[in-house]
C-alpha cells in the first residue's frame, strides 16, 4: 500500500493567495509529504512554482517585485492586463516548453473554459498556457486561446479545486482557503458593493468543496486583507505560516490515523 500523503488544494483569491506560500513554507519545514497539488488563480501560482521546485521564500521575492506589480496592475487605457509580459514572466522562471510531466510533484489546475461554460482539470501537456488561463481575470483580461478554448480564472466555477484529489485513496485532501468569510466590510461605494457580490458568488461554488475537504487550513486574520493588497505580501505569507504552524499537530495526527 503506497504511503499516504497530502493533496494540498490552493484556492484563489488574489494578493491573499500569497498566504499559501506561507501555508506551504510551514508544512515542508514540518517534513510532511506533498504527493499531489492542485490550484486555481493566485492558488495555482503557488501550486505550479512549489511543482516546479522553487521554495516558497522565493516565490515570494518574485511576487514581491516592483515587475512583477506593475505586470498585474490593469493598464486601465488598454482595458487589459499585461498578458503578454505575464507570459514571458512564467516562461523565463519554468521554462517555455516545460510540461506537467517535467514537474517534481504531481500537479492539476483549474481553468474556466468561458464557452463551454466548464471547469477544465489540466494536468498534462504544456504548463504554461493554462496557468496563464486560471490567472486571468475575466473583463478585465482578454481571455487566452488554447487548443480551440477561451479559458480564464477557473475561480469563476470552482474556487477550490478539489476534484482531482479525492479519488485518489492515498492522499489526505487538504483545502486551503484564503478567503474567511466576514460581515465587517463597508458596503457604501459601487466598488465595494461589486466586489462583495463577486466573493458571495464564489463563496458559494466553493462551501461545498472546503466540505469534501479532509482537513482546511484558513487563516482568519486574512479576512482584514483585499485581493489587490500585493504589497502586502510580506505580511500575507507570515499570517499563512503562523496559522499553518498551529494546525500542524492536527494535521500530523490526521494523517497518521
Amino acid at each position: 500500500m503506497a504511503e499516504r500523503q497530502l493533496g494540498v488544494c490552493f484556492s484563489g483569491g488574489g494578493a491573499r493567495g500569497i498566504a499559501h506560500l506561507g501555508v506551504l513554507q510551514a508544512l515542508l519545514e514540518s517534513g510532511l509529504p506533498i504527493g499531489h497539488v492542485t490550484g486555481v488563480s493566485s492558488g495555482a501560482i503557488a501550486a505550479a512554482f512549489h511543482a516546479a521546485g522553487f521554495a516558497p521564500r522565493e516565490v515570494l521575492g518574485l511576487l514581491a517585485d516592483t515587475r512583477f506589480l506593475r505586470l498585474v496592475r490593469p493598464s486601465f487605457s488598454r482595458g487589459v492586463l499585461q498578458l503578454e509580459q505575464l507570459q514571458k514572466l512564467y516562461a523565463h522562471y519554468l521554462g517555455p516548453d516545460r510540461t506537467f510531466a517535467e514537474l517534481a510533484v504531481p500537479l492539476t489546475l483549474a481553468v474556466t473554459d468561458l464557452g463551454a461554460g466548464e471547469t477544465l482539470y489540466y494536468e498534462r501537456g504544456l504548463l504554461i498556457p493554462p496557468l496563464l488561463g486560471t490567472t486571468t481575470v475575466p473583463v478585465l483580461c482578454r481571455p487566452v486561446e488554447y487548443e480551440g478554448r477561451l479559458l480564464v480564472d477557473g475561480g469563476v466555477m470552482n474556487n477550490l479545486p478539489v476534484e482531482p484529489l479525492l479519488d485518489r485513496s492515498h492522499l489526505l485532501t487538504v483545502g486551503v482557503h484564503c478567503n474567511p468569510f466576514t460581515n465587517e466590510l463597508p458596503l457604501t461605494s459601487l466598488r465595494e458593493i461589486s466586489e462583495r457580490t463577486a466573493y458571495l458568488a464564489i463563496l458559494m461554488n466553493t462551501l461545498p468543496r472546503l466540505a469534501r475537504c479532509h482537513f482546511v487550513v484558513e487563516p482568519p486574520e486574512l479576512r482584514h486583507f483585499k485581493v489587490t493588497d500585493l504589497r502586502r505580501a510580506n505580511e500575507l505569507f507570515d499570517i499563512g505560516y503562523a496559522h499553518t504552524l498551529t494546525r500542524l499537530p492536527a494535521l500530523r495526527q490526521q494523517l497518521m490515523a
